[in-house]
C-alpha cells in the first residue's frame, strides 16, 4: 500500500515540479490541497506534508486568516516529529511554526544563482549542490533559523537558505521548478517582475542555461532526503 503525500499549493503553477518523480518513486501517492479553500483536516495523518511557495508573507494572517490553520498543522507535525518539506513560503512557514521570526529581507532575490553549502550542508541531502550550486531564487522575505535547526546553505544576501529541523527540510530556493514549465512562472509573477523591473527575457535565458542542471540536482537532493526518512 502506497504512502500518502499531501502537497499544499498556494498558486496553481507552483507545484511539485521536479520533486514529483522522486516522491512517487519513494512510494508516495500525492494529493494536492489548495491553500485557503481546501480542508487540511487530513494533513496531520499524511505520511509526508509538502508546503509549496506563494506570493504572500508567512506572517500575513491578518490579510489571509487561513494561514493560522496552516501554521497550526505544521506545529502539530513538528511536535509529532512527522516530516514536512517546505519550499520558499513553505520553509518560512516551518520556521514560523517552530517559533522563529519571518520578515521582509533586504532585497528581492530573483533568478538563477549559486548557493553555498555550510559544513552541515556538505554532509546533508543537499550535498549534490556542492558541485552544481545554481538554483532558482524567487523571494523577498527571510527568517531566523529556528531553535534546534541545522543551517545547510546560504547566499551573500540571505544567510538562511536551507535548514533541517528534525525530519523536516526547509528550502528557501526553488529546486522544484521544472524548466519546461518555467514560462508559467513568468506569466504568473508578471506583476511582481514589473514592479522590481526584472526582465523576463533574462530569466528565460537563465532557465535555458541552468534549468537542466538544476533539475538533475533536484532529483538527487529529493531522493537523498526521502531516503533519510526511512
Amino acid at each position: 500500500m502506497s504512502r500518502r503525500c499531501l502537497a499544499i499549493r498556494h498558486v496553481a503553477f507552483e507545484d511539485l515540479g521536479t520533486f514529483a518523480e522522486p516522491i512517487a518513486a519513494a512510494g508516495y501517492a500525492t494529493q494536492y490541497a489548495a491553500a485557503g479553500t481546501d480542508s487540511l483536516e487530513d494533513a496531520d495523518a499524511a505520511d509526508l506534508l509538502v508546503i509549496l511557495g506563494g506570493p504572500i508573507g508567512a506572517y500575513d494572517e491578518a490579510r489571509y486568516p487561513w494561514l493560522a490553520a496552516e501554521v497550526a498543522v505544521i506545529e502539530r507535525r513538528l511536535s509529532a516529529r512527522r516530516p514536512v518539506l517546505g519550499v520558499c513560503l513553505g520553509a518560512q512557514l516551518i520556521a514560523r511554526a517552530a517559533g522563529a521570526r519571518v520578515y521582509p529581507g533586504p532585497l528581492k532575490e530573483i533568478g538563477y544563482a549559486p548557493v553555498r553549502l555550510t559544513r552541515a550542508g556538505e554532509v546533508s541531502p543537499l550535498a549534490a549542490l556542492a558541485t552544481d550550486p545554481v538554483v532558482l531564487h524567487w523571494h523577498g522575505d527571510t527568517f531566523d533559523l529556528p531553535e534546534g535547526a541545522s543551517r545547510l546553505a546560504e547566499t551573500d544576501a540571505y544567510t538562511n537558505q536551507a535548514f533541517t529541523l528534525g525530519s523536516s527540510l526547509g528550502l528557501q530556493f526553488h529546486l522544484e521548478v521544472d524548466p519546461s514549465a518555467f514560462e508559467a512562472w513568468l506569466i504568473g509573477h508578471a506583476a511582481e517582475l514589473a514592479a522590481v523591473e526584472q526582465n523576463p527575457v533574462q530569466l528565460r535565458e537563465q532557465a535555458r542555461r541552468f534549468g537542466g542542471g538544476a533539475h538533475v540536482v533536484a532529483d538527487k537532493v529529493m531522493r537523498a532526503w526521502l531516503s533519510s526518512l526511512e
